[in-house]
């Protein structure tokens, strides 16, 4: 029987047929999304906003993903397994240790064994490989540098880890700027520049385009990779209007002096990407995204359901030319 995106222009069932840059739930969605039409695809994650807690490697990108596309997620909160217990971290507060980062018993085992995997001498690559053959996903999920980078949120109280700012403190100083320490010394993961270089498609997936896909794009050789292939690459954008479809986004932007809409985000991905998918509410927008050199395609971009997230993956593979 033959599969509905085998039509599609340049699209053709092929390896590698499709990469993401992925971070965050958004990203997450639309994923499952684009797998609803197909498994031919390579997901590169962020990295950044991974974190040391009691002792354990906490990878919320990967891990994210990883439950989403096992469905598994905890989509209410958006990250964590869904209907996971507490034990543990009940126990943590008897020994008088901080909870605010609420990690689940099962989730905790995904940190120790990770933990465990990294002290042994394996890296986040092989280990996320491993985690999704464990979790019976078919889609390969890559981190984006087997480096480390810590996106960084400097306010008008101090500096803090990313996790710090909006979980422990849950977003509420001013933000005065965006680090992502050790990005200028990262090498790009072999696996994710291959992801780019073979595919037919590049989708830069509607994650905080500062603490989700800034990491990544801070990579010189990532950067550099996808402005090579720009013809090809296709963001989605998580702004309607002027406000994030969720999360900080507009803050963070805000902050970078970045305008809070469609057309401040195809500006900020100018370099590195030639089309965009934006929401049909925003479509008056087009002629001026246009003006960058950029190919603007409208639909519904908001994903509250599976009904939503496969209509937006079919889009991107019907609809957008590259």
């Amino acid at each position: 029987m033959e599969q509905p995106w085998l039509s599609i222009g340049v699209l053709r069932a092929e390896k590698n047929m499709i990469a993401v840059l992925s971070g965050g739930t958004g990203s997450v969605k639309l994923i499952r999304g684009l797998a609803s039409q197909t498994h031919d695809i390579k997901v590169i994650s962020n990295v950044g906003d991974n974190y040391w807690l009691y002792g354990l490697y906490v990878c919320p990108d990967i891990d994210t993903i990883i439950y989403g596309l096992a469905d598994l997620l905890d989509y209410d909160k958006g990250w964590g397994i869904n209907k996971d217990t507490f034990g543990f971290l009940r126990q943590m507060e008897v020994f008088g240790e901080e909870t605010w980062f609420r990690i689940g018993d099962r989730d905790a085992a995904t940190h120790l064994i990770r933990t465990n995997m990294l002290k042994n001498g394996k890296d986040l690559t092989e280990i996320t490989k491993w985690m999704c053959e464990k979790f019976a996903v078919e889609i390969r999920v890559i981190p984006v540098t087997d480096n480390t980078i810590e996106t960084r949120i400097t306010t008008n109280k101090g500096e803090l880890h990313l996790q710090e700012y909006w979980v422990k403190h849950r977003g509420k100083d001013d933000v005065e700027g965006i680090q992502y320490i050790g990005a200028d010394k990262a090498r790009p993961n072999p696996e994710a520049i291959g992801a780019i270089q073979d595919s037919d498609v590049v989708v830069i997936a509607p994650g905080n385009p500062l603490t989700s896909i800034g990491p990544m794009l801070s990579i010189k050789g990532v950067r550099k990779e996808l402005s090579k292939a720009k013809k090809k690459v296709v963001a989605v954008s998580p702004i309607i209007g002027t406000k994030a479809i969720s999360g900080p986004a507009a803050k963070y932007l805000e902050a970078a002096g970045i305008e809070v809409s469609p057309y401040g985000l195809a500006k900020m991905y100018s370099d590195v990407c030639s089309n965009i998918v934006i929401d049909t509410k925003d479509k008056i927008l087009s002629k001026k995204i246009e003006s960058l050199g950029m190919n603007v395609y409208d639909t519904k971009i908001k994903m509250s359901g599976k009904l939503d997230e496969d209509a937006l993956g079919s889009f991107i593979l019907k609809q957008v030319r590259v």
